[in-house]
């Protein structure tokens, strides 16, 4: 889906009102109808996460044994998701959703509650937010942002782009692991996707992508609601269930996340007793050193994730100038690392800016408004948790297929002539897919970067502050064994 956003080489229209002048709809080529179909279409996308987020939690087993609950995690997730959004949206005036971040609620449940309590590892998730907004605020993460060369920030839109789209196969059903050394992922169960919930990732793909190809307005929104009814439809005919339930695989033809259906009633009230169930004690539990390499990794993963999935997204929205830089970076940045902040004090993960903002982006969305939409839905979200999970995973990673593509399509402003600047951007592009993380394609872009660059001539190019990122890359992608010294 091509996009147009006003320059200044064009003339911009008359906002209509103060409300039109304050999100600057008009002045972006957008509506009010456009964004608020642009937020919904961002929130579907993301809902899963309302589902996701407890699910990931709720599986940790904190050193002294303790675990959160369901129920109040899901409250959480959608109340700081809402509040996030939509002051994001307010103060950076962009389209760009926030909900917990994948990353790092995994490296917690996993990794970090085997040392400290839950507690006490949201503390540290606060510790994280409370550095970042630092560093936002000083201008040092906006004077880090800029030394990224324009390669490489365009390399991270389009590394974005092929993992949002794996992500989408992934959740799908379409791409699988295999359980062998090689290949280590295959297509679908045993080379087959003739699993009906594949089958209705395929439809939506198809009918979406047609739809979006004929520029058809709501595109992507027609797409989900689609293959939504379709889900619904066939899951009432065939009782085909979940694919896993407890933990355990149940039924390989089962749908994924979430069964498209509805039992009992739609409504149910949020409980928030989570809220403010903070600790600082880790510090003295497993030591300074100790924690503060926890930190360490909690900030690597929350800056540079965010740094990257914010140039993509402002890439993709046409609001990025020449040097990627986006319209009030600085406020952009800060509420990010404010969003750390609020959802380790909600017990709910850190949040941070969803790359499934895209799928917004690609209905129309160019303004915070669509944020404030979206933000809306996510807090009715704590009451309609029943009603959110109806869309199944496979048809909300269709559209994440279809927005990776259209992320993908910025690597033709690529010079790849030069191959100092081909491995760099080679290795962004497929790390981040490959292992499943942003900020690991980010370091490895960044590393390569600095050189390759450097010992081919051109270190006199290359910003100082690129080569301490790059130094910083270095000791994350080496922090196991540097935390092992510690233990």
């Amino acid at each position: 889906m091509t996009t147009t956003t006003p320059t200044a080489d064009t003339p911009q229209q008359t906002p209509k009102n103060a409300f039109d002048r304050f999100f600057e709809i008009t002045a972006r080529g957008s509506s009010v109808g456009t964004e608020i179909r642009g937020g919904i279409v961002t929130f579907v996308t993301m809902a899963y996460i309302v589902i996701l987020n407890p699910i990931i939690l709720s599986s940790g087993v904190d050193v002294d044994g303790d675990q959160l609950g369901f129920a109040q995690l899901s409250a959480v997730t959608g109340l700081t998701a809402g509040v996030m959004t939509i002051l994001f949206g307010v103060v950076a005036r962009l389209p760009f959703g926030f909900a917990a971040g994948l990353g790092i609620n995994s490296f917690l449940a996993v990794s970090v509650v085997g040392q400290v309590t839950w507690p006490q590892a949201m503390g540290l998730v606060v510790v994280n937010g409370l550095i970042i907004v630092l560093l936002a605020a000083t201008g040092l993460r906006r004077m880090i942002f800029n030394a990224v060369p324009i390669q490489l920030k365009l390399a991270i839109t389009v590394g974005i782009g092929l993992f949002i789209a794996f992500i989408g196969f992934v959740d799908a059903g379409f791409v699988t692991a295999t359980g062998v050394a090689s290949p280590p992922v295959g297509l679908g169960a045993g080379g087959s996707v003739a699993t009906v919930p594949s089958l209705v990732f395929i439809l939506t793909l198809l009918i979406t992508g047609v739809l979006v190809a004929r520029k058809v307005k709501g595109g992507i929104l027609i797409g989900l609601v689609s293959g939504t009814v379709l889900a619904v439809v066939i899951e009432a005919i065939w009782n085909l269930g979940p694919k896993i339930a407890n933990g355990e695989l149940v039924n390989p033809n089962g749908w994924g996340l979430s069964v498209p259906e509805l039992s009992g009633s739609p409504v149910s009230l949020p409980d928030l007793s989570l809220v403010g169930q903070v600790s600082f004690g880790s510090f003295e539990r497993i030591g300074v050193l100790a924690a503060l390499m926890l930190v360490f990794t909690l900030v690597f993963t929350n800056f540079f994730d965010a740094m990257g999935t914010m140039t993509g997204l402002s890439k993709e929205a046409g609001l990025a100038d020449e040097r990627g830089d986006f319209p009030r970076i600085k406020s952009a940045l800060v509420v990010e690392g404010v969003g750390a902040v609020a959802g380790g004090f909600t017990s709910g993960s850190s949040n941070t800016v969803f790359i499934e903002s895209g799928a917004g982006i690609g209905e129309g969305a160019r303004t915070g408004f669509a944020n404030v939409v979206t933000g809306v839905l996510f807090l009715l979200a704590m009451f309609f948790t029943p009603l959110v999970s109806i869309v199944p995973t496979e048809v909300a990673a269709a559209a994440l297929v279809i927005v990776g593509a259209l992320m993908m399509s910025q690597i033709r402003y690529i010079d790849f002539s030069d191959f100092s600047v081909l491995l760099p951007v080679f290795l962004a592009v497929t790390v981040m897919p490959l292992t499943y993380s942003i900020a690991n394609g980010i370091g490895a872009g960044f590393i390569a970067w600095v050189v390759v660059r450097s010992l081919g001539g051109k270190a006199r190019e290359i910003s100082p502050l690129l080569w301490i990122v790059a130094a910083g890359f270095l000791l994350y992608f080496a922090r196991g064994p540097v935390e092992a010294l510690f233990a």
